[in-house]
């Protein structure tokens, strides 16, 4: 499986909506302005978004019998 290059890019959509996830709640942490935090917010929906394709492509493409 770990030979399969969708299941590594789906591997590495789900660490970088993880990293994004984390960078923002480190941001309110510390107290980051709100105008940065939306758009990190942003990108966090949208890495989401692409992460949830990437894998229902990939148990599509993959799953079927």
């Amino acid at each position: 499986m770990f030979q399969d290059p969708l299941f590594i890019f789906v591997a590495l959509a789900v660490v970088a909506v993880a990293a994004i996830l984390l960078y923002g709640i480190g941001g309110f942490a510390v107290g980051s302005n709100g105008k940065k935090a939306n758009k990190v917010m942003q990108l966090r929906i949208v890495a989401q978004f692409l992460a949830v394709v990437l894998i229902l492509l990939f148990v599509w493409l993959r799953g079927g019998n």
